[in-house]
């Protein structure tokens, strides 16, 4: 008897990660591109499955495909089914955004509060089956709080306005080949500013002592939390996070929670385990 075949996909903007249970099982993962409705077409989400999943497959059909994204939005969701049934006409798919895979892997089938933490920045509060409340990110212009564009949004505004130390300010113009000119490039001529801005948060962490550096991470976090985290009910429950800024900087992000009197429950770099987590349970 043929086991249930589930592939899993949680895709971000510069890759997707694939995992394929077979009756509850892990039998395959494999990474390909970040595949996105915002920045791609039907055809070309079509393309890259054809391309980059169906060889990595090998014959292996799967029954259900749970797809979850950055950009798929609920305009955006039958353009991703689409896409991917034109490889899997056979197949139940469903699409989900990336918010909910936080809350599928951080929560599950309990309540609580989850958060994304990496180039930018999401939350809801999830009651076990749905989001009840969202606060709206808003992009690194307006918000996204706490992630790693907006920590760059800060250096990048002290370095330029000379409120970090002379020195420290000279290594991090050095180490990443940057003038005022190039910077002001970059954030408002070029496209996809908020990567550019994430891309520094190593230096930040390699920095970490600084106290300049410190206040940055701990103000980007504080602001998190009272902008977002605060809007829900997060003396009921645990405030969980996911991505790499999260994981990252996970000790002081646990000592900013406890300072605004918020409770952090599970941190995790990617969602991908907790969902393996969530579906096995569910026995598919």
């Amino acid at each position: 008897m043929n086991k249930h075949k589930t592939l899993i996909a949680d895709s971000g903007a510069s890759k997707t990660d694939w995992c394929l249970l077979n009756g509850g099982e892990v039998t395959h993962r494999f990474n390909t591109k970040g595949i996105s409705p915002i920045f791609q077409t039907q055809e070309e989400i079509s393309e890259e499955i054809k391309k980059c999943v169906i060889p990595q497959l090998q014959e292996r059909v799967p029954n259900t495909i749970i797809f979850y994204g950055s950009g798929c939005i609920p305009e955006k969701v039958e353009c991703v089914k689409s896409a991917i049934r034109f490889s899997f006409p056979t197949s139940k798919i469903n699409v989900y955004s990336d918010l909910i895979a936080a809350a599928h892997a951080l929560c599950g089938n309990e309540a609580g509060i989850a958060c994304i933490l990496g180039t930018g920045s999401n939350s809801c509060e999830w009651n076990g089956q749905e989001i009840v409340k969202h606060v709206s990110p808003l992009g690194f212009i307006l918000g996204d709080e706490g992630s790693g564009a907006y920590m760059g949004k800060l250096l990048m505004s002290d370095v330029l306005k000379n409120r970090i130390p002379a020195e420290l300010k000279d290594k991090f113009m050095k180490e990443y080949y940057l003038t005022p000119a190039i910077i002001i490039e970059n954030v408002y001529r070029k496209p996809f500013p908020s990567r550019f801005l994430a891309s520094i948060s190593p230096f930040l962490l390699q920095n970490i002592e600084n106290d300049s550096v410190m206040n940055i991470v701990k103000r980007s976090f504080a602001d998190f939390i009272q902008r977002n985290v605060i809007q829900y009910d997060y003396k009921k429950h645990k405030v969980n996070f996911v991505g790499s800024i999260a994981h990252y900087y996970a000790t002081i992000l646990k000592i900013v929670a406890l300072e605004n009197g918020v409770t952090v429950g599970r941190i995790e770099q990617s969602p991908m385990e907790g969902l393996i987590e969530y579906y096995k349970s569910k026995a598919l």
